[in-house]
């Protein structure tokens, strides 16, 4: 009786005081609230266990309890608690050096809190870079529709998902929006030619004015969209016949989630010229987002005058604890060999997805690693959306079972129709065995129901 009397204080206190993300109003909805985690699970307050299928908000990477991510933690902050970086400190460096080590290449890096945050410097570090080469025109981003890059106002005005921006407008000027690779539904021919119409728009708005092209190897909260690999390729070459940036967004991609250490490894020849990361930098274990540039665009910024150098500054970006812990969830990637683990199940667990594009109500079914979109529509031969009840029924049944998984939610008005999986990387083969059958059974069952 105590533990139920303190249950509803909380959820009383949760109601009155919490404002949640991403959620609808509901005054008679009680909040589930996570009382433990171990693995790729967590238990709620009531004791209730659920697999984690979505891997928090994709960050998970490496799952609850590692107890020497939280030691390194620890250790860090009875070392030294916090310091800035308008100085330095031992993390941060070796963080940095690492990172220049698994980006293949020499790159400069730039801590924050998160992805938006290390978005936004991208934004500044190259509208500056041009200023200070020689090309103070170019200040344009062109970006994907369906694509997000994060909440904050430069980085919501890169993000190409209406109903993100209703609302928050104007969006800030000179962000562009192109078509994304997305054979399902594209009316381009191939993946190349959507690469083409990048070139294009460069082209139409004129190459003097354009800073960078801003990406994700493989659209993920706005469909979980799978292109070639030729297709970034080709942008990467677009890029650099106009002296454009290429901004690559590895906040949801990088540190495994697709099979490579980064999404943009996929792809031969790619090495862009602006990495962004967070989520599995530190797989969730503490806030931390990175801004990689390419060394050559950081000389730029040690030329003499009074404004050369970034005039930019985050208290808590590259917190000593953070890269205390980002160094050591990178140690246990490597040595447990997550991202071959990655690539290795990974196709197999497609593989048995794509059983369900038999169904009525499966259109598509899409996947790079521990990465999985399930495209649900109404009618298969014209394509029409499935209807959001049909969404929301499955995703509340999987729950009933012990399966969390998500949606490309608050998106694209109409085509908000993708159930997402992203289990955490370390999930065992148990776990994955009973995330596949669960989410089959369920769309199965609702398949025959006909309540598409």
């Amino acid at each position: 009786m105590k533990v139920q009397t303190e249950n509803q204080t909380l959820i009383q206190k949760d109601k009155e005081h919490l404002w949640h993300s991403m959620s609808r109003f509901n005054a008679n909805a009680s909040p589930m609230i996570a009382s433990q985690g171990e693995g790729s699970w967590f238990k709620d307050m009531e004791g209730n266990k659920y697999l984690d299928g979505v891997s928090g908000l994709w960050c998970l990477n490496l799952g609850h309890g590692r107890k020497e991510i939280a030691q390194a933690a620890y250790d860090q902050m009875v070392n030294i608690s916090y310091f800035p970086l308008t100085l330095s400190h031992v993390p941060a460096i070796e963080l940095s050096a690492k990172l220049s080590s698994l980006l293949k290449a020499s790159y400069t890096s730039y801590f924050s809190n998160s992805g938006s945050e290390a978005n936004e410097v991208a934004f500044k570090i190259a509208r500056q870079y041009q200023v200070q080469n020689g090309n103070p025109g170019k200040y344009k981003f062109i970006s994907r529709y369906r694509a997000y890059h994060g909440s904050t106002m430069g980085a919501l005005s890169a993000t190409a998902q209406a109903n993100r921006k209703d609302k928050y407008g104007p969006s800030a000027p000179g962000f562009l929006h192109v078509p994304p690779p997305y054979s399902y539904r594209s009316t381009f021919e191939s993946d190349l030619a959507a690469a083409e119409y990048i070139r294009e728009v460069i082209t139409w708005e004129g190459p003097d004015t354009v800073a960078g092209v801003i990406l994700e190897p493989f659209i993920s909260g706005g469909g979980v969209l799978i292109p070639s690999k030729e297709y970034l390729t080709r942008v990467a070459e677009i890029c650099k016949e106009n002296d454009v940036l290429l901004i690559v967004d590895e906040v949801v991609s990088g540190f495994g989630r697709t099979g490579e250490m980064f999404g943009f490894m996929h792809s031969e020849g790619v090495q862009p010229d602006i990495v962004t990361m967070a989520k599995g930098l530190t797989s969730g274990y503490f806030p931390l987002g990175a801004t990689a540039v390419q060394s050559y665009i950081y000389e730029k910024f040690k030329e003499e005058g009074d404004k050369q150098h970034f005039r930019h500054v985050s208290t808590f970006g590259g917190h000593p604890a953070a890269c205390a812990v980002a160094l050591k969830n990178i140690e246990i990637i490597e040595e447990e060999k997550i991202v071959e683990r990655v690539s290795q199940l990974g196709s197999t667990i497609l593989s048995e997805l794509r059983d369900l594009e038999s169904l009525n109500c499966v259109g598509e079914v899409r996947g790079i690693g521990f990465l999985f979109g399930i495209e649900l529509v109404a009618d298969k031969q014209t394509k029409e959306p499935a209807a959001d009840e049909l969404l929301g029924k499955i995703i509340a049944v999987c729950k009933e079972k012990g399966l969390i998984i998500g949606r490309n939610g608050d998106t694209i008005p109409g085509y908000q129709n993708v159930l997402i999986l992203a289990p955490p990387l370390s999930s065992t083969e148990e776990d994955l065995r009973f995330l596949v059958d669960t989410v089959k059974t369920v769309i199965e069952e609702h398949d025959l129901k006909q309540l598409y």
